[in-house]
């Protein structure tokens, strides 16, 4: 793709003799949104981390806006799983953000003419700008992860991950999430790579799949990935995939990754 952000070449990583994936070829377009999904121990979140420069890859390339991967990079913006953060963090919701800018490091800021404003137009964008001086950790869930989205945001960067950034969060917060992401994509022209469990929260704004399981992999259109025949096929294992009232269930998926390959016992699991 001519407008690629992010580009994986023959990609693979592995730990000692296991293979997490590899082979992996995957463009990511400027404005698309990309879903990653898997089993627990398929390699997920080892990708974002090879993304962000953590981690070094066992084969392959990966580049950010054309430019080989590194640590620190002001060309990914990073949404992490959502956590509760200690009621006693002395930081406010702000001084959050702006780590954004100073590469979250602990300590007085640089001064910057547009600092202020960046902030300020970070959490406005978000939602966020009511509570923007209260301590982080009074903060709700769902509110903590409107500050982080503001945080990875607030340097623009072409690239925005996201890892598991719904976990913990209830329905409303859920869509709240996933719909900031997409307006941000959207308006900024932002390439998203968004890691998750279940399927149906990002639905309406996915335009791939990358799923992973086993060591291999499937990249499609939802429909093209999440289908009964081609999670079978990668499994190795009868998966059954049905469309109810606008949402996709998943059964039959093997709670880790080497079940789909080894003993073949199955429980009926819903990832969607």
């Amino acid at each position: 793709m001519s407008d690629s952000v992010l580009r994986l070449t023959g990609a693979a990583l592995g730990y000692g003799r296991r293979t997490l994936w590899s082979g992996l070829d995957l463009d990511v377009a400027a404005r698309e949104f990309v879903a990653v999904l898997g089993a627990n121990g398929s390699g997920k979140t080892s990708l974002i981390r090879a993304i962000l420069g953590l981690q070094p890859l066992s084969a392959g390339r990966v580049e950010v806006a054309y430019r080989p991967v590194r640590r620190g990079s002001e060309d990914i913006g990073y949404v992490p799983q959502q956590r509760r953060i200690d009621p006693l963090t002395p930081l406010r919701a702000r001084d959050v953000v702006g780590q954004g800018l100073d590469g979250h490091h602990w300590g007085i800021s640089l001064p910057r003419p547009d600092r202020r404003a960046k902030v300020d137009a970070a959490l406005h964008a978000v939602g966020a700008g009511e509570y923007a001086h209260m301590p982080i950790g009074l903060l709700s869930g769902g509110e903590q992860q409107r500050v982080r989205i503001a945080q990875a945001l607030v340097a623009d960067p072409p690239l925005l991950l996201c890892d598991e950034p719904l976990l913990s969060l209830d329905l409303p917060s859920q869509r709240i999430v996933t719909s900031l992401v997409d307006r941000r994509r959207r308006e900024r022209d932002t390439a998203v790579l968004f890691v998750t469990h279940e399927i149906n929260p990002v639905l309406p704004y996915v335009d791939r799949v990358l799923y992973l399981a086993g060591g291999r992999f499937r990249i499609g259109t939802v429909d093209e990935v999440l289908n009964s025949a081609t999670l079978s096929e990668l499994f190795d294992a009868p998966i059954e995939v049905v469309h109810v009232g606008g949402r996709i269930l998943v059964a039959g998926i093997p709670d880790t990754p080497e079940q789909a390959h080894h003993d073949h016992h199955h429980d009926d699991t819903a990832i969607a």
